[in-house]
């Protein structure tokens, strides 16, 4: 065989990544290949897949990883429509509460969806959590139209990435079209309530430089009364191939937003109009930049070095009328005015740098790889809050009065790890490593209800956790897999800042910690892809509030660790290729979570006295979540019809069923829904896409929030539908 040959036949097979330089003995020249897209059949009916054991400079044997490719998918991206786009995630709980395409809030395994903050959220391996010690909400936001792929790693995965309890979101964008030196794709949308939106991308290869680009706006009027959004983003990737071995990468993105917030309701207010508004006055605005550079170097056939320096800079805005969805907001006799809006401003400066080493070896007749890394994390939050902004009804950060609350919060963190890969045979691998962590987070500035000598806390960051996986090759196409790790989520900026002067924080308050544990049976045929894994999430020291007596008799709130939770569960996703020919390909599918998740100890205020909610079930874990459909494809058509449910959950921890007053506590109702999405490549150039959102337009909520956006009833979209075309030039 001739060499470039087996080098494009090795790339193919092995999966190797674009620019892999094939190294053969010091006789043989090397030369860089250019991109093959090499598609599988299944991909086109969205079929899930793991990584490999060795992905980049992760070392992924023994958990549960996902891979889901968008480049085929039929299903409604523009929107970020999450129980399409993760409908083959067993367990994936979409919190669905601010706008069409505005944010994914997801989350697995019963933790908390709230902008995605138990994961590690990343761009092209980029993180982009706003701030991991202040406020780990990811409010960056591509479009996924620019999206390639999207990788996830369950909570095993932490001692290499960061130590969330969730694991790993990874969205890959599109590589650039190295066959040309200008590429060009419009994707253009219309829809439901106003919905429009435009993506444009451009890409090409200019001898050793290659670039990717785009600029994108959608807006919608919202299917709730005052619940416009408009959002753009925009995203640069240049890339210079010095050698072979050799790549340097600058990107840069940017993604803002402005929604109206249509406010909380109550129940019986949900029940009599769900698309009312309680609230015309309130907005919200995060203004989101994340450069980064990434040097990714060769230094020998067994020796890999990849470098990233990054920054998060931008603004979480936000001017409200804040109150119960029972209290109106209207116009006071007294001053034929509004009451003042409150003005909240976060400004956001995290900078992170990590290095991670690849080195692969032999000891004692054993192929070993070994990963190891430093990261090194400076961060600066600058939260402005309770500003008594202007009496008006449009988008003014204007404020007429300080901040109630001005505090700074800054974090110096170091973070070590490596881990190691045993190939003990053919078909046995072996990980396990550490992850050690030490920094600290100052907390300094002025709290209006506080003296001043009660601000100033530091945090210790200071920490080793441990963790081990294997991998067992079973059949050529089936694998058992499983491990356990430790993992943390750290004391936030809303623990530390007492919200009103009752309360009190403890100065030792603990981070959360506990483990992931899992053990699954994955595999795939020519018609049959499975991946079914038992689970447990262990989480100690959550953080809570107590009631409290001083030396002199009088009651305060004592904010502290509470207690702990555990969840057990079952996650499975069984796909089925029942049809395979040339003219049809048929597929059906299930990705069905079942959770055991409860409290095995703590203490709540309640009513003037401290309860034990020990074995009650945990908020906003339904114990059962389902989706289930059908992939066809026919000549130039694909698309699918998908049934979801969700069974109820509980919105507080004390269990509350009947929904009080102000619908802030309550049962979170079961709900079912269904989806269907259709394509049609009417050319090589042109792609025409529908989707019909909630058929049968079931009105449901997904959870009762008690942060943002405000405590209440947030129900999700009826039907609606969106007719999508791109066009590649």
């Amino acid at each position: 065989m001739q060499p470039k040959l087996l080098r494009l036949v090795l790339s193919i097979c092995l999966g190797l990544p674009v620019g892999y330089q094939a190294y053969a003995q010091d006789t043989l020249k090397t030369r860089v290949l250019t991109d093959v897209l090499v598609t599988d059949e299944r991909l086109r009916l969205g079929t899930v897949a793991p990584l490999p054991s060795l992905h980049g400079n992760f070392i992924l044997a023994g958990k549960k990883t996902e891979v889901i490719s968008l480049n085929m998918t039929a299903a409604n991206v523009v929107e970020k429509v999450g129980r399409q786009v993760f409908a083959k995630i067993p367990g994936a709980f979409v919190y669905d509460m601010d706008g069409p395409g505005n944010q994914i809030n997801i989350a697995t395994r019963g933790l908390d969806p709230h902008r995605s903050w138990e994961y590690n959220v990343r761009q092209n391996g980029i993180m982009t959590n706003s701030d991991i010690y202040g406020y780990p909400a990811s409010h960056y936001s591509p479009p996924l139209e620019s999206i390639e792929r999207i990788e996830i790693v369950r909570g095993l995965g932490a001692l290499q990435y960061g130590a969330q309890f969730g694991g790993m979101v990874n969205y890959i964008t599109r590589q650039p079209d190295s066959t040309r030196t200008f590429s060009y794709q419009t994707v253009n949308a219309v829809g439901s309530f106003g919905l429009l939106s435009t993506f444009h991308s451009i890409s090409g290869r200019i001898g050793k430089w290659s670039y990717y680009a785009y600029a994108q706006r959608r807006r919608s009027d919202g299917y709730r009364d005052n619940a416009a959004s408009d959002a753009q983003a925009q995203f640069i990737s240049l890339q210079y191939q010095f050698t072979p071995h050799l790549r340097l990468k600058a990107e840069w993105g940017r993604s803002q937003y402005l929604y109206r917030i249509p406010g909380p309701l109550t129940d019986s207010l949900f029940r009599q109009n769900p698309r009312q508004a309680t609230r015309s006055r309130n907005f919200y605005e995060p203004d989101i930049h994340v450069p980064s550079l990434t040097l990714d170097w060769t230094i020998s056939p067994r020796t890999h070095l990849n470098w990233t320096a990054s920054a998060l800079i931008g603004a979480r805005n936000s001017v409200q009328f804040i109150a119960f969805a029972n209290v109106p907001d209207r116009i006071l006799p007294a001053t034929l005015n509004y009451a003042p809006r409150q003005v909240d401003i976060d400004l956001f400066n995290s900078y992170t740098s990590e290095w991670k080493l690849r080195h692969e070896y032999r000891l004692a007749g054993i192929s070993s790889t070994l990963i190891t890394g430093i990261r090194y994390i400076n961060n600066h939050l600058h939260r402005r809050q309770q500003g008594q902004g202007t009496t008006g009804s449009d988008y003014d950060l204007s404020v007429l009065q300080p901040f109630r609350r001005n505090v700074h919060l800054k974090t110096n963190n170091w973070a070590f790890f490596a881990e190691n890969k045993w190939q003990i045979n053919s078909r046995l691998e072996v990980s396990g490593g550490l992850r050690a962590e030490n920094g600290i987070s100052r907390m300094r500035g002025s709290l209006a209800y506080l003296p001043e000598e009660h601000i100033p806390f530091d945090l210790i960051h200071r920490f080793v956790l441990l963790g081990g996986s294997a991998q067992y090759q079973l059949t050529k196409n089936a694998q058992l897999y499983g491990g356990w790790a430790q993992a943390y989520r750290p004391v936030i900026f809303a623990d530390l800042v007492p919200a009103n002067a009752l309360e009190r924080n403890d100065e030792r308050l603990k981070n959360a910690f506990g483990h992931n544990a899992e053990i699954g049976f994955r595999g795939a045929t020519e018609r049959l892809n499975w991946d079914i894994t038992l689970f447990q999430l262990l989480y100690r020291n959550r953080i809570g509030s107590l009631q409290m007596t001083d030396a002199n008799g009088l009651p305060y709130i004592w904010k502290t660790n509470i207690g702990d939770s555990r969840n057990n569960g079952l996650e499975a996703y069984v796909e089925y290729l029942f049809v395979k020919n040339r003219r049809l390909q048929l597929a059906a599918f299930t990705a069905t979570a079942l959770m055991d998740a409860i409290y095995t100890s703590g203490q709540l205020r309640r009513q003037n006295r401290n309860e034990e909610i020990s074995g009650n079930r945990l908020e906003g874990v339904p114990a059962v979540t389902s989706r289930n459909g059908i992939n066809f494809q026919v000549g130039k058509w694909h698309g699918f019809l998908q049934y979801s449910y969700v069974s109820e959950s509980y919105s507080d921890p004390f269990n509350t069923r009947e929904p009080v007053a102000t619908g802030a506590a309550g049962v979170v109702p079961a709900y079912q829904l269904v989806d269907v999405g259709v394509s049609f490549r009417a050319s090589e150039k042109i792609h025409i896409r529908l989707n019909i959102n909630n058929l049968t337009n079931e009105q449901y909520f997904t959870k009762r929030p008690v942060i943002y956006p405000g405590a209440g009833v947030w129900n999700s979209d009826g039907r609606s539908w969106i007719a999508t075309v791109t066009m590649n030039l």
